[in-house]
């Protein structure tokens, strides 16, 4: 996988960081904690510049987001849970994953998509319940654009930092996800109790 991703964006530059991106959203196989540090890796070679990258990486993925919301808005929710049980294998998509973003978005709301593109797992299929949830596109987008260049920034950063060692961005960004995560937990948690009393 590694190799792939080295070889197209030596092949397309800037062009093959938005198209590994988009993929990255339709086909979650491909980690972003790859694609983007690689990118930092060559900006820090001089081989790239550091905003034209992070842009290149934002336009990507927001492509694959506004694809899956305008996929949500056609397909019922029982109906794409059935068609991702069926074959979503091709994607390594459950209906499952689907149920799981969904819970995340009728939980956190119009957030659940700028938080969302904070966590592995959530940030690819975050938009299916944006769709589902007939989201207005302009708030979809903003709040994906925000998250989306938060998660790029700071992926291409720690490439950068990290040189030839980027391929440990992922292993030091598992922790910090899972606080991400952890920290919505008890936000919510919050919420609801004050929202009780």
């Amino acid at each position: 996988m590694a190799e792939w991703v080295t070889r197209t964006m030596e092949a397309l530059g800037y062009w093959g960081i938005g198209l590994l991106m988009f993929l990255e959203n339709v086909f979650p196989p491909i980690p972003s904690e790859l694609i983007m540090p690689l990118a930092g890796f060559t900006v820090a070679q001089g081989k790239m510049q550091f905003a034209p990258a992070v842009a290149a990486g934002v336009a990507g993925t927001v492509l694959g987001a506004v694809l899956w919301y305008e996929i949500g808005q056609l397909v019922s929710e029982r109906r794409l849970m059935r068609l991702a049980d069926r074959y979503g294998k091709w994607l390594a998509i459950s209906g499952q994953d689907i149920q799981q973003a969904i819970a995340w978005f009728n939980r956190y709301g119009k957030r659940a998509v700028f938080f969302g593109r904070l966590v592995p797992g959530v940030r690819t299929l975050i938009s299916l319940p944006a769709g589902l949830g007939r989201m207005s596109f302009l708030p979809f987008l903003l709040y994906s654009t925000a998250g989306t260049l938060i998660w790029t920034l700071l992926l291409t950063y720690v490439g950068f930092l990290l040189g030839d060692n980027y391929e440990q961005v992922e292993q030091y960004l598992g922790p910090v996800s899972k606080l991400v995560l952890g920290g919505l937990a008890i936000a919510l948690g919050v919420w609801l109790w004050q929202r009780k009393r």
